[in-house]
């Protein structure tokens, strides 16, 4: 019996089933710290915005809400983190409810100066992984946002106007039932034109004033956004270069190709001497035509229109002559 528990004994310690080692230490679930904070000013207003950590320094999943706190203050010359933590507003009033954090704070305590920006996340013990990466912002007056915004459908696409003496502006374009507007160019004057804009889709058009330099990174108050629905209503451009050469029993028709993007074909037109143009044919390939329906001893006039998929015709391109002896 002894020799069998000895055995028995020996597996066990060998295979280290049963072992009961020393205990861990019980987990602390401090959140990580904030790596990604950003500070802009928009208007009137500072806005932060980060995202909240998912694991603890022990990488452990977080299950319970967090505590936040974000400050704002001074930047300081020389910047100490102690100091600037003691003299900074305190804001505990961070939302937690989504993993993307946006928070808006008055920006007029600190116009003209620069404030250094940070948030801590806390355990529900109260332990925290320390400050997040400070950002530092050059805190300037609000600017005023673009007045009068006017839409309107032209041939290169949506022309974009409006009233502002801002540096810098910023377009967004909304197209049809998307939830959100997207920056779709900057330009350092008020008027853009969007060539990416297709007719018959509905978009939404908003701008926004800038200032960037330095610490500097300031917007104004987005326009309210103004709808457009762009018709194609313009013709492809005039053909140019129309030359007529006469052949041994047809006048040859050449001219240069149109450029127009939605090019649907050609349109000849023919006068016999003096008499009023009248439609020839049409050709949806090449820019050329060989006119064989002529007669010896008589003058023609030639001239080419040009025409898109929704039947807007160009003008007559100006008129050639070609006599047949």
């Amino acid at each position: 019996m002894l020799r069998f528990s000895l055995l028995l004994f020996a597996a066990l310690y060998s295979s280290g089933c049963g072992y009961i080692g020393e205990p861990l230490p019980p987990a602390l679930h401090i959140p990580e710290r904030v790596t990604n904070l950003s500070a802009s000013q928009q208007g009137a207003r500072i806005v932060a915005q980060f995202t909240l950590p998912l694991h603890t320094t022990e990488n452990l999943d977080i299950t319970n809400p967090i505590r936040i706190e974000l400050r704002v203050g001074p930047a300081g010359a020389p910047f100490q983190t102690e100091a600037w933590e003691a003299g900074a507003n305190l804001f505990d009033d961070v939302p937690t409810e989504h993993s993307g954090v946006k928070y808006s704070l008055p920006a007029a305590e600190w116009t003209g100066r620069d404030v250094v920006i940070g948030v801590k996340m806390f355990s529900e013990n109260g332990r925290t992984a320390g400050w997040s990466n400070l950002i530092r912002l050059t805190v300037v007056e609000p600017l005023a946002p673009p007045g009068d915004l006017q839409v309107k459908a032209v041939a290169e696409g949506v022309r974009i106007t409006w009233n502002g003496t801002s540096p810098h502006y910023r377009i967004y374009r909304r197209a049809g039932h998307d939830a959100s507007a997207s920056p779709i160019h900057e330009v350092d004057r008020p008027e853009f034109t969007d060539p990416g804009a297709e007719y018959g889709t509905t978009y939404y058009y908003s701008v926004e004033a800038y200032r960037t330099g330095g610490d500097i990174h300031a917007t104004s108050e987005r326009t309210a956004e103004v709808e457009i629905t762009p018709d194609d209503k313009f013709p492809p451009p005039v053909p140019a270069g129309l030359a007529a050469v006469v052949s041994t029993a047809s006048i040859e028709l050449v001219w240069e190709p149109s450029a127009a993007p939605d090019l649907a074909g050609y349109r000849i037109y023919r006068a016999a001497g003096a008499a009023p143009f009248e439609k020839l044919a049409e050709t949806r390939e090449a820019p050329n035509y060989s006119d064989a329906k002529i007669e010896s001893g008589k003058s023609y006039r030639y001239a080419v229109t040009a025409f898109d998929n929704a039947g807007n015709e160009s003008a007559m391109s100006g008129p050639v002559t070609a006599t047949v002896h």
